[in-house]
């Protein structure tokens, strides 16, 4: 099947709900984050996309700055002891990491296919 035969998807909505980013259809995951070799609904070859490390810049730029903002702000507004901040700050951090961290490799993949970005190959 050709791209020609599927309307324009936002890669936002595709990225986020973990569809494939040509048909809107298929999977996305076979995982938690591992992508099968192909869209099981219109063929996509998924093994020309790959997200690299870009996810998790993205998860520890978004959760650090949250974070790391929310803990100053306890910290400063209600002088909690030390143990408190572990038990609140530690599960936040796994939460918000998890959380961020197949939905912006979804995104990425998906405006892969949109800009039609493949690794750069060296010709001779």
């Amino acid at each position: 099947m050709t791209d020609q035969r599927f309307p324009p998807i936002s890669p936002v909505r595709t990225g986020f709900t973990s569809r494939c980013p040509r048909c809107g259809q298929g999977k996305l995951f076979q995982g938690v984050l591992t992508l099968p070799d192909q869209c099981g609904h219109c063929g996509l070859d998924y093994k020309q996309f790959d997200s690299g490390d870009g996810p998790a810049v993205f998860v520890i730029l978004i959760a650090g700055a949250v974070i790391v903002a929310l803990a100053f702000w306890v910290e400063f507004t209600f002088h909690p002891p030390y143990w408190l901040q572990l038990t609140i700050w530690i599960p936040a951090i796994l939460i918000v990491s998890l959380g961020l961290l197949r939905p912006l490799k979804g995104l990425l993949i998906a405006l892969q296919y949109k800009h039609k970005a493949r690794e750069h190959r060296y010709t001779d």
